[in-house]
């Protein structure tokens, strides 16, 4: 019997690949990767691979179905925001069931999704946009203070600040300016990076839910809470908790407002990580992503029988028997560790001491020793993740857990090297 065989498409920079291709070892699926680790040689990691730019997605899709006309593909998963684009070409040129391509750009163009979702009348804040090349206007026009600045097309809150006045709004356009002019970003050749965005802030806790759609229908993964304040001047995240420990009712309102926004902007088929704001006048959405959570925090869901939620995501996507997509019977969270300042890593101390802390599973340092480290606004990146559970899935246990995390964190301690300024 021939084995089902997935493409997973992923960015040199992702953490998850290497957990999506042990899934799907696990249930004994060929796996061949397209990245963009090379493009110039044929099959340069001799593993099958089929280099690729998902900065041109139709090219991508060209040697995608070149690949496919002499290897049977069963399923095209992207891992992270980047390939999603090409994936949802790749399916619709393929005949697998797909997010249109449309719905996928949507969710990658902040303006765009904004757009949307204010068409179908699901309730958001006031926002406009200014070219980025232009000097920053005197006041957001529509848009009172306080405001939040944000790239359209970069996601982890990268570049995502918040302004009280005219002179932070100033401020803060010219840092998210300088940021869309780095070599990193201007590669990506998104026009959307030409844009940068003004919402009214919105207040109240931020809240995640992690969902996958079966044809327009939404299936609720986990809810989790994010118990540290996100009210700027950047939007850096921490921790996350799950069971959410809020009201059902509200729990409801979160379900409901994240399917009117899914409808709204057309996406029907696999995951999707959503993000909302707790205003009081109800939940309210900042963003809908059609890929699972980014980094290494699916570690941190179980689901019955030990399931991941890669596994999940693969069997969804081969139609393989899921069974039960209930999370496990325990409270569970993880930090993505911040970055505390700008420099250069030297060494991390206190893991041994942090890890004896009760509750805590496992620290994953992803920073290398001697990588240049960038705190947020400019960065993406974090120190690594903690990864906590308790014995039930009760509003103390994920209180327990919450503070597990905490503790094992101040365990912990970064040497940094300041930075040394650039000689040009």
């Amino acid at each position: 019997m021939q084995k089902n065989r997935l493409l997973l498409l992923f960015t040199t920079t992702g953490y998850q690949a290497a957990t999506f291709k042990e899934a799907a070892e696990k249930l004994g699926i060929a796996v061949v990767a397209g990245s963009d680790r090379c493009h110039v040689l044929e099959d340069p990691w001799r593993d099958g691979a089929i280099p690729l730019r998902f900065e041109e997605p139709t090219a991508s899709v060209e040697s995608i179905v070149q690949y496919a006309s002499h290897h049977r593909l069963d399923a095209v998963l992207p891992v992270g925001d980047k390939p999603t684009l090409t994936a949802a070409m790749a399916c619709q040129t393929l005949g697998l069931l797909h997010n249109s391509p449309a719905a996928v750009r949507a969710c990658r163009d902040k303006y765009q999704f904004r757009q949307l979702l204010q068409s179908a009348g699901v309730d958001g804040p006031a926002f406009c946009r200014f070219p980025a090349q232009n000097d920053p206007p005197s006041t957001p026009p529509g848009v009172a203070f306080p405001c939040v600045l944000k790239p359209l097309s970069l996601s982890a809150s990268r570049g995502v600040i918040r302004a009280d006045n005219t002179e932070q709004f100033t401020a803060a356009f010219r840092k998210i300016q300088a940021l869309l002019k780095t070599p990193d970003i201007r590669r990506t050749k998104d026009e959307a990076i030409e844009w940068i965005l003004a919402e009214s802030y919105l207040e109240g806790p931020e809240v995640a839910l992690e969902g996958i759609l079966d044809r327009g229908a939404l299936q609720v993964l986990a809810l989790f809470d994010k118990p540290d304040p996100l009210e700027g001047p950047y939007f850096e995240e921490t921790i996350y908790t799950t069971p959410s420990r809020l009201p059902e009712a509200t729990q409801h309102q979160i379900i409901r407002c994240t399917e009117q926004a899914i409808a709204a902007v057309g996406l029907s088929h696999g995951p999707i990580h959503a993000e909302l704001r707790l205003t009081p006048q109800g939940p309210r959405i900042l963003e809908v992503a059609a890929r699972s959570i980014g980094g290494l925090c699916s570690r941190s869901l179980r689901f019955d029988a030990g399931m991941s939620l890669e596994e999940l995501i693969i069997r969804h996507a081969l139609k393989l028997p899921i069974g039960s997509v209930r999370r496990e019977a325990a409270a569970s969270g993880v930090m993505m560790i911040p970055v505390p300042a700008a420099g250069v890593l030297l060494e991390v101390r206190g893991q041994e001491k942090a890890l004896e802390t009760p509750g805590i599973e496992e620290i994953r340092i992803t920073a290398k020793i001697q990588q240049t480290l960038v705190p947020w606004p400019e960065g993406s990146s974090y120190l690594g993740f903690i990864f906590a559970r308790a014995a039930s899935s009760s509003s103390p246990a994920a209180e327990e857990v919450e503070a597990a995390l905490r503790t094992a964190h101040s365990k912990l301690q970064f040497v940094i090297s300041p930075a040394l300024p650039v000689v040009r």
